[in-house]
């Protein structure tokens, strides 16, 4: 079957839930057994969102291949449960670098290289490389930022392009607020939002609506006249506790239906067994056994999308051991003095992934509370690292110990540069990336989690633990419970009298709904029996 094509664009603002859009409609087309894929565009300059400040563009998330891409395609994986590829994602700067570097082999012979034809051919290219080698039946596009942006003009420009040959559904994301001082919802921001879509020579076909209350009929009668499409294509997207009741959301209002129509797709029976499923996973996210408060001691908390996918993570395995999540989140510079009253009705403490020195007191005095007060403790990458440090520090009396990347002529860098990290004079995609395969001590928490002796994880670091101070550490009661194969990286690192487990791997990444994380299960499980 020929690759139909759905775009997902978003007008008036961004942050409005695309990547979840794009989630639930190949979760649904998934649902009638059609193949869907996610594709990403993101309109910034750089080649990937590698050295991009989690502050400002929210985590980086890691494929198995290496590639370091929008946190979108956590959303992505969350919802379709693939693993993804980095083809899958286009950025300003890998299409520039493309076009430039075919400016100076010559190819194109003598002509002024221009955004029109030139670039806007170099994205229909990719996304037809993309048809041709993953073979979906649809490719659904998600253009980032917001209609109107300079940085995505040229690939909108490519999608209405695109739409003359091949058969494209468009569908604008936009916002519909409602004004306490009046009580009504207002709709003039959405007109505006579609209208500018339609100057740039594209005709939605369906206008979802973010808001929070569900959309009334009076409003959704004035977005279909200006949009100029029928009522029901006006979807509702109200807030509705889980984005992962989105998917069945949108199926209650027919868009299934009217999405396959347009798509013109062979009428196929939905699989029952998924959908079924599905709704049961949504049912114990959105209605638990009990509640537990996990104390999440970070750098970056000011920006939840830091922590994105720490936060499904363990929603994840909230909802497969029946129990609801409550997030403390604690900057960890808060941390740094002696009062840790914050931690004190804490079921379970994490320490996520980081870089830099500051804030790292904190998090060494928090996952020191832990350990003395048997607190589960799970501690991943960098919270890893830390988990050493504090061990060293407090448990082998190697005084003020430390990684190299704080300081580099302490007496004990417990935590050390990679070798292969050391002479590299770029930071963008050369970390330690992707999938890893590590190795497991049986009788060990690590083992109780994978029921495994080998595991696969995803990665993304520069430091390791210092294997000269592998057997004091292992003297004093440090279990390292994971390695690489050739036993050379550490891996995994436990509390023998306690459940205290530190990563070196990210496996936050490979999470889902219905395939939660081992170790994220295994601590949620201590953290419920705690509590």
């Amino acid at each position: 079957m020929q690759t139909k094509y759905i775009v997902i664009l978003g007008s008036l603002l961004s942050g409005l839930g695309k990547g979840g859009v794009t989630g639930s409609i190949c979760k649904i087309l998934g649902f009638y057994n059609y193949k869907a894929l996610p594709v990403k565009f993101d309109g910034y300059l750089n080649y990937d969102c590698g050295t991009m400040n989690p502050y400002r563009h929210g985590e980086v998330f890691v494929l198995d291949d290496k590639s370091e891409v929008d946190m979108d395609f956590g959303m992505y994986e969350r919802f379709i449960n693939i693993d993804l590829k980095g083809n899958l994602s286009i950025t300003g700067g890998k299409l520039f670098s493309k076009v430039i570097a075919k400016e100076r082999r010559g190819d194109y012979l003598g002509e002024d290289v221009q955004i029109i034809p030139h670039l806007t051919n170099e994205i229909l290219n990719m996304i037809k490389n993309i048809s041709n080698s993953e073979k979906p039946d649809v490719l659904v596009i998600e253009v980032g930022g917001t209609v109107g942006d300079i940085e995505n003009s040229y690939f909108i420009e490519a999608m209405r392009q695109l739409a003359l040959t091949e058969k494209v559904v468009f569908v604008d994301l936009t916002y519909v607020p409602k004004l306490d001082v009046v009580g009504e919802q207002k709709t003039k921001p959405a007109q505006i939002g579609v209208r500018s879509l339609m100057q740039l020579g594209i005709q939605p076909d369906f206008v979802i609506c973010r808001s929070n209350e569900v959309i009334g009929k009076k409003a959704k009668e004035k977005i279909a006249l200006f949009s100029s499409i029928s009522k029901d294509r006006v979807i509702d997207d109200s807030d509705k506790g889980t984005v992962y009741n989105l998917p069945l959301h949108f199926m209650g209002q027919r868009f299934d239906k009217l999405l396959m129509e347009d798509l013109q797709l062979r009428t196929r029976k939905i699989n029952r067994k998924k959908l079924n499923e599905w709704s049961r996973m949504v049912d114990r996210v959105s209605s638990p056994r009990k509640r537990i408060n996990i104390a999440i001691v970070g750098k970056y908390t000011d920006l939840k999308d830091s922590y994105v996918s720490v936060k499904e993570a363990l929603i994840h395995a909230g909802a497969q051991n029946n129990v609801m999540v409550d997030f403390n989140w604690i900057e960890s510079t808060a941390l740094e003095g002696h009062d840790l009253h914050a931690l004190e009705n804490a079921d379970g403490i994490l320490v996520p992934g980081g870089f830099g020195v500051r804030g790292t007191e904190g998090m060494i005095n928090a996952i020191r509370y832990a350990r003395e007060n048997k607190v589960p403790y799970l501690g991943l990458c960098f919270g890893m690292q830390l988990m050493v440090v504090e061990y060293a520090r407090n448990a082998c009396m190697l005084k003020n110990a430390t990684s190299s990347e704080f300081d580099k002529k302490a007496r004990y860098k417990v935590i050390e540069i990679m070798e292969s990290q050391r002479d590299l004079k770029e930071k963008g995609g050369n970390m330690r990336l992707g999938a890893w395969t590590a190795r497991l001590r049986k009788g060990t928490h690590a083992y109780e989690a994978y029921k495994s002796t080998t595991i696969s994880e995803r990665h993304r670091h520069r430091y390791e633990v210092n294997n000269r101070y592998r057997s004091i550490l292992e003297k004093n009661g440090l279990v390292v419970s994971g390695t690489t194969p050739n036993n050379h990286i550490v891996e995994i690192t436990e509390w023998k009298d306690s459940f205290g487990i530190g990563t070196q791997a990210h496996p936050e990444l490979k999470s889902r709904l219905e395939r939660p994380a081992p170790l994220f299960l295994e601590f949620i499980k201590h953290a419920a029996a705690r509590a």
